[in-house]
């Protein structure tokens, strides 16, 4: 494995009945590799990958390869807390044509030993041909691998690197001090990018260029380069977001902004939500200032919907209405002219269809519908 560099963990768009959007998909890795992006991770984490049923994890993964068509290195994600799982997944996908490496992370829940992680890997490795990247994100695992077990595993054929993605800087350090030459150390943080390339890193494997694919791959090349003026200028710059993709569960944000730039439809998959409105809103100003959306754009961002339920008598009506609808009380979605002892109003929701189907789950209603203007 000689390459390096920001590669993307791509997130998997979803359409609003919750199959994967192909379309969306197809144009989200094309504008990655077009903006110079050097390789892609599809199935990782940040693929919503735990609720892809098989064929569709295989489907992410077939796409990816097609759209990039041998122009940057594609590398699968296939991780199970099942040893045995897991061997047979990484000998399914390393047989796939055009997939050049495995990432996988850390047995989930299970909290294996030091010793357990490594014959884990160990399993994995010798079964496959193909280069191997350990991803070691204990806050989602619950397990850590430490430097001496990934010195360890640095010696197993075919186990070529390591996304650490622990936030840990000193174990961080210590792991690029502990493995040999030849293996190779990600980032799995945006943030610590510099650092851990500073420490003898030699790329990250990113949330935030799902965004913006240029200016990561830009900073970690520079970064590389020793032109550390330019890399501490780029990560200045785009630092908040990359820290916003955060503020909530990952991918969550980032899917928002992504939805908010138009590339996809802020859908997710239980069970993930919509991100809740203060942090959306602190979401929207960060996309602003970062050049993503316009003001225009994070403005329309912020409307909000409520449902207005009319029980004089007896429930049998309710109402959809968008924040800023002329006919509610203004713009605060409340329809007037009503009792407030025989009449409520549920809200705000974020997005049209929380609304839509918060109504669906009311009981002993009637009649459904929305005002002109949803």
């Amino acid at each position: 494995m000689q390459w390096q560099g920001c590669g993307t963990a791509l997130v998997t768009p979803f359409t609003q009945d919750g199959a994967i959007d192909e379309s969306a998909l197809r144009n989200l890795i094309a504008w990655q590799v077009e903006s110079g992006i050097d390789f892609l991770v599809p199935c990782g984490t940040t693929g919503e990958t735990p609720t892809l049923s098989h064929d569709e994890w295989l489907h992410v993964i077939d796409t990816t390869v097609e759209v990039v068509a041998g122009r940057v290195p594609v590398v699968a994600g296939a991780t199970s807390n099942s040893t045995a799982e897991g061997v047979a997944k990484a000998k399914e996908v390393a047989a796939r044509p055009g997939v050049d490496a495995i990432l996988t992370a850390s047995p989930y829940y299970n909290k294996p030993t030091q010793e357990g992680q490594y014959r884990h890997f160990r399993a994995i490795a010798e079964a496959v041909d193909k280069p191997i990247i350990l991803y070691n994100v204990p806050g989602r695992t619950g397990a850590n691998i430490e430097p001496g077990t990934l010195a360890r595993l640095a010696e197993v054929p075919h186990i070529a690197a390591v996304k650490e993605a622990s936030g840990n800087i000193a174990q961080i350090a210590e792991v690029c001090n502990s493995v040999p030459a030849h293996f190779r150390v990600f980032s799995g943080d945006d943030a610590l990018t510099l650092p851990v390339i500073a420490l003898g890193g030699l790329g990250i494997i990113s949330v935030a260029s799902n965004e913006i694919p240029q200016q990561m791959a830009e900073m970690t090349r520079a970064a590389l380069s020793n032109d550390w003026t330019t890399a501490r200028q780029i990560h200045r710059k785009y630092l908040p977001l990359m820290q916003a993709n955060f503020i909530e569960s990952n991918p969550l944000p980032v899917k928002a902004v992504l939805a908010m730039m138009g590339r996809i439809e802020e859908v997710y998959r239980l069970p993930l939500l919509p991100m809740r409105r203060d942090t959306r809103s602190k979401l929207q100003r960060i996309a602003t200032e970062a050049g993503l959306i316009s003001k225009t754009s994070a403005a329309a961002e912020t409307v909000e919907f409520y449902i207005y339920e009319n029980w004089v008598a007896g429930p049998h009506k309710i109402v959809l209405h968008r924040s800023s609808c002329s006919q509610c009380n203004h713009g605060k979605g409340r329809p007037t002219g009503h009792d407030a002892n025989h009449a409520r109003w549920h809200g705000p929701f974020a997005t049209l269809p929380e609304a839509r189907e918060s109504s669906h789950n009311m009981q002993g209603v009637l009649i459904r519908s929305e005002c002109k203007c949803v």
